[in-house]
């Protein structure tokens, strides 16, 4: 597990985070493809938080795209470097994932967020601005629409409907399950819908939500778990 120091290059408030994001909007690709679903490698980062010892624990769980075999998985565990903000939250979760990522044993691949990329207020979600400071092909599949609008897509698995702003689409409402609710899915950085929902559905093959998702978010808890022991004041444990 990597101890992360409080980020010097913080904002400090809220009007410099939205100018960070503002400069940062630009930089996004929409035009590639992106890697062909079931190839190669996928990450999903996760956080998990400590609201009352300000701590935020970030997991990346590298997974074989073809055979969704675990191959690689690093921890990050920090001090929240930013408040609760709606639109902002990027900032809180930014500098442990990005340690997490740095710590793994080899390339992540394509990135999957447990949240949103382009399917922001501001057009710039977490999985976007992962993917503008790596370089890396990002998504976002989020568990709810967010403020968003869509149609109900039909039952079966692999229906999907758009996910809309106005008449703006940023995202899709996407069925991983036959008669489950859909889940959300963005584009971040260097993949386009298309790719995006197709790499999904491939992470899908037995429950609703990406297997990315579901073992980053067991390994983030995990992490938070043990560095919340480290720093109790009862613990027997010295601090790292």
């Amino acid at each position: 597990m990597t101890t992360v120091p409080m980020p010097a290059d913080r904002p400090a408030t809220e009007e410099q985070a939205r100018a960070v994001q503002d400069g940062l909007r630009g930089r996004v690709v929409l035009d590639e493809p992106g890697p062909p679903p079931g190839t190669g490698r996928v990450t999903g980062v996760d956080v998990a938080y400590d609201d009352e010892r300000d701590l935020v624990a970030a997991a990346a769980v590298t997974l074989d795209a073809a055979t969704l075999e675990v191959v690689a998985e690093a921890t990050a565990v920090g001090r929240v470097s930013f408040p609760y903000v709606p639109g902002l939250l990027a900032f809180r979760e930014i500098p442990t994932v990005l340690a997490a990522l740095d710590s793994l044993s080899g390339p992540p691949g394509l990135v999957v967020c447990d949240g949103y990329g382009l399917a922001h207020p501001r057009r710039f979600g977490l999985a976007s601005h992962l993917g503008v400071l790596t370089g890396l092909p990002t998504i976002g599949v989020a568990k709810n629409p967010f403020t968003f609008s869509y149609d109900d897509p039909a039952r079966e698995r692999g229906s999907a409907s758009p996910l809309l702003a106005g008449d703006e689409e940023v995202g899709r409402a996407l069925r991983t399950r036959d008669a489950v609710k859909p889940v959300f899915v963005s584009v971040g950085h260097r993949v386009n819908l298309d790719n995006a929902c197709a790499h999904t559905l491939a992470l899908t093959p037995r429950y609703r939500l990406p297997e990315t998702t579901r073992r980053a978010d067991a390994l983030c808890r995990r992490a938070l778990q043990e560095a919340t022991i480290r720093h109790s004041p009862t613990s027997r444990y010295p601090e790292s």
